[in-house]
């Protein structure tokens, strides 16, 4: 049943009441909208529908209303609200071009069909839910699904009325699309290969397990300003992209303590990217959650609710800097001191999506495999999963990369597994170009996209591939619809931002603003950016082939791509 507006406030004052009294003064001042200074009037047409009604309400009305009398029943503030905390936001018309993006209201861009995310925390899935998630492609999602760079599954094409009977199939082997998106606890991204990997610090599956427990689906929580993203990992890989989450666990040995996790918080990208920072704390395995807990109410207590262009956590720490947050943290959430630490080693290896035949703690193995850009589909995903099951498998990974891995195999069905996957075009051992392409959903589902970037990717790789085949280095691509940087576009190699651009005949055509030498892991930064340099999609194989070629030719011994970007002239990056 939907609660009233009245019924928002007693959280609010729940919550108040676990903070220091000087915090709880009510100020005439409503500032940037800060619960905990007592700044609860909503300041935007998000945050008053949020007050109205908790999202997480949402779903009563899906099943017992919308579902029964299809889309034009639904609120309009659920539709472009509050179905977002159950995984749901409408999809983009067909037909609509990316020059209407930003001028068509809502409603004209709204399809009467919809995107499902269906949350997958730590990359983890069995065999059935495998299966399941294929059924549901084919069944409901005319056969779609990509793989995200948060490890989640998203379908396409979902109708109202089969939200329900959707739910019903994935919930009844384990997975949810509760607080998928919207401004709630998303996903929490975890190393793929916790509890495997012969080289892991530490297993943090533990924590992740704890945290959905306390806080997922938690109307304490699911009021929060924006997003809030969150991964966890023990790999010395670096895994789960660290530096640009609101808040991350990374695997550590503390001289006197043993491994634990080192404490990062503030990160994001978007329009206004910053790198998470370290808070120089260590955090045993069993204390995560509660420090999990603690940074997130924070964020709920003293994130900004006035802008939402200014409301994700990064913002606050920028604000408040590291000394700041560290004692609120222990002083008024946690009542504890936090042990330092040490920060985490840089990486050796620099690939980080465990693609390629890897030995097991245990002596079996796991196989990880590369997608064109996470485009996968129903049938493929129902194939990966006979393929597991029939060599004694049970468990299969998704990456923060687009990637897949299949875990527990023994040797003597490693060759086997390889060859089936190789017979899918899943590559075990792709090239650079297919391992290190990645692509957000694009305007061909996407109502903030303003170019295409599945289709794009796909083919930038087949042309890259035939044009330079002996191209070895590691590379990032990241290809993304609009400036949002869903696909990572700051922190890739090549990153490329979808817009607008003019080309040699003097006709506006996709292309994309061109972003150069960024990096997470080994010596994370944004890159730079070259004034002017835009390239038109149909022109983006020739401009690529000409930058690694110059590369080739100029690069030092052992100079990464990123590190000749920084070293460039404007005319050799044109």
């Amino acid at each position: 049943m939907a609660t009233s507006p009245e019924t928002v406030e007693p959280t609010a004052d729940r919550t108040a009441a676990r903070r220091p009294a000087a915090a709880r003064k009510v100020t005439r001042h409503r500032g940037e909208g800060q619960w905990g200074m007592g700044h609860y009037t909503p300041l935007n047409a998000n945050e008053q529908i949020k007050k109205d009604d908790d999202g997480l309400n949402v779903r009563t009305r899906i099943e017992t209303i919308y579902a029964h009398r299809g889309f034009d029943s639904i609120d309009p503030a659920d539709l472009r609200g509050r179905m977002r905390w159950w995984g749901l936001y409408t999809q983009r018309k067909e037909g609509i071009d990316g020059g209407k993006t930003a001028i068509l209201d809502p409603h004209e861009l709204d399809a009467e069909y919809f995107m499902m995310r269906v949350r997958i925390d730590g990359g983890r899935l069995t065999v059935p839910q495998l299966r399941a998630v294929a059924e549901v492609s084919e069944q409901y999602a005319r056969g779609t699904a990509d793989l995200t760079d948060r490890q989640n599954i998203q379908f396409h094409w979902i109708r109202i009325e089969d939200v329900p009977a959707i739910w019903q199939k994935l919930e009844a082997v384990g997975l949810s699309t509760t607080e998928a998106c919207g401004d709630t606890p998303r996903a929490i991204l975890g190393s793929p290969v916790a509890g495997v990997a012969r080289d892991e610090i530490i297993d943090g599956t533990p924590a992740i397990e704890e945290i959905q427990r306390r806080f997922i689906g938690n109307p304490e929580f699911s009021n929060l300003p924006r997003k809030f993203k969150a991964a966890i990992s023990g790999s010395p890989l670096l895994d789960v992209a660290h530096e640009i989450n609101d808040v991350s666990f990374v695997g550590v040995v503390h001289p006197e303590h043993g491994p634990g996790f080192d404490l990062w918080v503030g990160g994001g990208l978007s329009t206004n990217p910053k790198l998470g920072v370290r808070l120089g704390a260590w955090v045993p395995l069993e204390q995560v959650p509660d420090v999990f807990g603690g940074v997130i109410s924070i964020f709920r207590d003293y994130g900004y609710r006035r802008l939402r262009n200014r409301a994700r956590l990064k913002f606050l720490v920028a604000d408040w800097g590291v000394e700041k947050f560290r004692q609120m943290l222990e002083d008024e959430y946690l009542k504890a001191r936090l042990i330092d630490g040490p920060a985490p080693a840089e990486p050796v290896a620099r690939w980080r999506d465990h693609v390629g035949v890897h030995q097991q703690q245990d002596g079996r193995y796991y196989i990880g495999f590369a997608p064109r850009v996470g485009r996968v589909d129903g049938k493929l995903l129902g194939r990966i999963a006979d393929l597991a099951a029939a060599h004694g498998s049970d468990r299969v990974r998704t990456t923060t990369e687009q990637k897949m891995l299949i875990l527990d195999v023994a040797e003597e069905h490693v060759e086997s597994v390889v060859a089936g996957l190789e017979s899918l075009d899943l590559r075990v051992s792709p090239s650079p170009f297919r391992r290190g392409t990645m692509a957000c959903t694009g305007i061909e589902y996407c109502k903030l996209a303003i170019v295409e970037t599945k289709e794009r990717g796909r083919s930038l790789i087949d042309e890259l591939e035939q044009r330079l085949p002996d191209f070895a280095e590691p590379l990032t691509i990241n290809i993304n619809g609009c400036p949002n940087a869903c696909a990572r576009i700051q922190v890739a190699d090549i990153g490329l931002k979808g817009q607008l651009v003019t080309d040699e005949h003097g006709n506006q055509v996709e292309g994309y603003q061109v972003h150069l030498g960024g990096a997470l892991g080994l010596e994370a930064g944004f890159g730079r950016k070259v004034r002017g340099l835009k390239v038109t999609s149909a022109g983006l194989p020739d401009y690529v082939e000409r930058l690694l070629t110059r590369y080739q030719a100029d690069r030092t011994e052992g100079e990464r791509f990123a590190q000749w970007t920084a070293r460039a002239t404007e005319e050799q990056l044109s």
